[in-house]
C-alpha cells in the first residue's frame, strides 16, 4: 500500500518563504527547507521538479503577496507616493525579506526590478492624474522614485535614518515634481 502524502506544495512554499525571509536567498536549499519542515528532502522533489521550479513558484507567491497585501495600500491618494511609502514600509517591517529580494546578490535582482516596474507602470497608468504621461516619463518616474525610495528604505533598515512618513512624502513629492518639471529622463539599462 502506498504511503499517503502528508506534506503539501503549499507547506513547502511556506517553508521556503520562511527560509528566504529569515536567512536570505543564499540559504534557499532543499536541505534548509526540509530542516525548517523537520522532514527529508524527498517531499520537496516529489512536489517540485527541481530547485529552480520551486524558486519560480516562490517568486509567484512573493509577487502575489506584494501585489495584494503590500503595494496597494493607500496613504495619501497619490499613487506614486503611496507606492513609495508601501515599498519603504515593507522594507522596514520585513527587513530581511526586503534585503533578500532587492539587495542580496542571490536575491531577485533584475526579476524584482521588472516586477516592481510593471506594478508601478500599471498603477500609474490607472491614475487619472497621470494618464497623459508617456511610457518614457513613466519609466523616468519609476527610476527616480525607485532610487530615492530604495535609498530611504536601505538607510532606514540599517538604522541610520528615521524619517517620518510626512518627511518621506515630501521627499517623494519633490522627486516626482523634479522629474516631471525638468523632463528628467533617467534610463538605467
Amino acid at each position: 500500500m502506498a504511503r499517503k502524502k502528508t506534506i503539501t506544495k503549499d507547506q513547502i512554499l511556506n517553508a521556503a518563504y520562511d527560509v528566504v525571509a529569515t536567512e536570505g536567498f543564499s540559504k534557499l536549499t532543499a536541505r534548509n527547507i526540509a530542516a525548517k519542515m523537520k522532514c527529508s528532502t524527498q517531499p520537496i522533489y516529489l512536489e517540485f521538479e527541481n530547485m529552480d521550479d520551486l524558486k519560480e513558484a516562490l517568486f509567484d507567491k512573493i509577487h502575489s503577496y506584494l501585489s495584494t497585501e503590500v503595494f496597494p495600500e493607500k496613504h495619501t491618494g497619490n499613487t506614486i507616493i503611496d507606492l513609495a511609502l508601501n515599498y519603504i514600509h515593507f522594507a522596514k517591517k520585513e527587513s530581511k525579506l526586503y534585503r533578500a529580494l532587492y539587495l542580496e546578490e542571490y536575491g531577485g535582482g533584475q526579476r524584482m526590478q521588472e516586477f516592481s516596474y510593471n506594478y508601478f507602470s500599471s498603477a500609474v497608468k490607472k491614475d487619472p492624474k497621470y494618464t497623459e504621461l508617456t511610457d518614457k516619463q513613466i519609466n523616468s518616474l519609476h527610476m527616480g522614485t525607485w532610487i530615492v525610495a530604495t535609498g530611504v528604505a536601505s538607510l532606514m533598515t540599517s538604522g541610520i535614518i528615521h524619517p517620518t512618513d510626512e518627511q518621506i512624502e515630501e521627499l517623494m513629492k519633490e522627486s516626482v515634481e523634479t522629474t516631471l518639471e525638468r523632463n528628467v529622463f533617467i534610463d538605467i539599462s
